[in-house]
């Protein structure tokens, strides 16, 4: 919808919608479009908010293709021409590798395709899906290495890398309450409560954020839970105390975070969503509110994700959580294959990059879930997220096949088949046998309801009815016909 329209619950498309249809190239963005509704443009979806535009269209939104294009030349002319070039081969090598990253930056920033999001601006949006290309070249490039010269790799990166580093084990001592250290007896707890504590609660917040759906966060905060279980045996850094698991992770960081996750989400769902250009607003106390929310959504759509509704929802929904805990993973046993410390400035760069990428891919894939058409594509971002996710996991694969084989102990192993076997046997009964025994009830009820009002017609007293003879009439016609 362009700006200066209001977005009413249904009707005829009209001449912004239309527009729309047939948008501008990406060399600059069109107005602040609204985060695009997927399947029906110029149509209000139940779920979606009403969004007021005045139609403002200042310097900040307009295209700025030959601007970029012009600064950018004019940097590498200054390179080139005023700039000597050292005899440094390896600097030369890291400086070249920089400089096209940031030419392929500076193209897809101003002529990529945008996104579902257009706030704070499309622009910033178009440059972490150009990020996302970068990340997973740089992948593929670490995947056709040998292990050693991939480790080493890192070092151009960062000289402290590529050296094994031993991973901290959070278990040991489990007890809460130690009564053998007087000075003090909670030191358990204190030793627990390192920067990860409120990494784990803005982390599930801005996950809460990206699903929308209470039950999905809490499934996929407690299966991860017990992905760390099983998986201890392989890496220490998941063997922690029950009460690191359960208390501090699932109930009060994990939990706090999506219970304010949630908040935020009732807030935006309840917002009104009416736009002013902010030369319009008189008074400064509005230029500023105005200014504040200009990092909030332009419009909100609430996710109904329905996955007991069809089997292919259903599917689509198990696909993203086993995405979602894959990722997770991934985050643990990259930086064990790569020999990255956890406080390392890499694995903090992964995981804002998966911030800033997760709630595109998660609009898009509802989108894609939410389309009724039959020819439809799956959005660009969660397109890369997901070949990302693959290409991390085959790295670890292919550093470390030796932990990864090493084999889950009995009892877990017995665990997981039993959750295989009970998540199967509901499918099962959901989409087939339940529906088998609906349908199966339904036609059971039709022909006895035949069998009635033809019992009914025939209770006359020369066993004959008007609606039977008529039948018969009919069909008498039609053989002559």
């Amino acid at each position: 919808m362009r700006r200066g329209e209001r977005r009413g619950p249904a009707g005829p498309l009209g001449k912004a919608a239309l527009e729309e249809q047939h948008q501008q190239p990406n060399g600059g963005s069109p107005p602040p479009g609204p985060e695009r509704d997927g399947p029906a443009l110029g149509l209000r979806r139940s779920t979606e908010s009403e969004v007021y535009d005045d139609g403002t269209n200042t310097f900040f939104w307009r295209a700025h293709t030959l601007t970029v294009l012009f600064i950018l030349t004019c940097a590498l002319g200054y390179v080139t021409l005023l700039e000597e070039t050292p005899q440094d081969t390896a600097y030369n090598t890291k400086r070249g590798i920089v400089a096209s990253i940031l030419v392929f930056l500076c193209f897809g920033v101003t002529q990529a395709k945008d996104g579902p999001f257009s706030r704070p601006h499309p622009a910033y949006w178009r440059f972490w899906l150009c990020v996302s290309v970068v990340y997973e070249l740089f992948l593929i490039f670490i995947l056709f290495q040998t292990v050693q010269d991939g480790r080493q790799f890192m070092k151009y990166i960062d000289p402290h890398l590529g050296v094994p580093l031993p991973e901290r084990d959070y278990g040991g001592n489990c007890l809460i309450y130690d009564p053998g250290n007087e000075s003090d007896p909670f030191h358990n707890i204190w030793d627990k409560l390192d920067g990860f504590v409120p990494a784990h609660f803005f982390g599930w917040y801005l996950k809460t954020l990206m699903i929308r759906d209470w039950w999905m966060c809490m499934i996929i905060s407690v299966m991860f839970e017990f992905l760390e279980y099983s998986l201890e045996h392989q890496l220490p850094n998941f063997s922690e105390c029950w009460w690191d698991h359960w208390i501090m992770d699932v109930i009060l960081c994990n939990g706090l975070g999506i219970y304010c996750g949630m908040k935020t989400l009732s807030w935006l769902s309840l917002k009104t969503y009416k736009w002013q250009g902010l030369w319009n607003i008189p008074t400064y106390k509005g230029k500023m509110k105005r200014i504040v929310f200009q990092f909030t959504p332009y419009s909100w759509v609430k996710f109904e994700w329905k996955p007991a509704s069809s089997l292919r929802r259903w599917l689509a929904v198990c696909g993203i959580i086993f995405v979602f805990l894959l990722a997770e993973l991934n985050t643990f046993y990259l930086k064990f294959v790569l020999w990255m410390p956890p406080e390392h400035y890499l694995v903090l760069l992964r995981l804002v990059f998966f911030v800033n990428v997760g709630g595109v891919a998660m609009r898009e894939i509802y989108d894609f879930m939410d389309d009724p058409k039959f020819h439809k594509k799956l959005g660009q971002q969660a397109w890369l997220v997901a070949a990302i996710t693959a290409t991390e996991f085959l790295i670890v694969v292919k550093y470390d096949p030796y932990t990864l084989t090493l084999s889950l102990p009995f009892y877990i192993t017995q665990c997981w088949i039993l959750g295989i076997i009970l998540v199967l046997t509901w499918t099962a009964w959901r989409f087939f046998i339940r529906d088998i025994t609906l349908r199966y009830k339904e036609i059971r009820r039709q022909k006895q309801e035949h069998k009635y009002e033809k019992d009914k017609c025939l209770s006359n007293g020369d066993g004959h009815s008007s609606i039977l003879d008529e039948q018969n009439g009919s069909k008498l016609r039609e053989r002559k016909l």
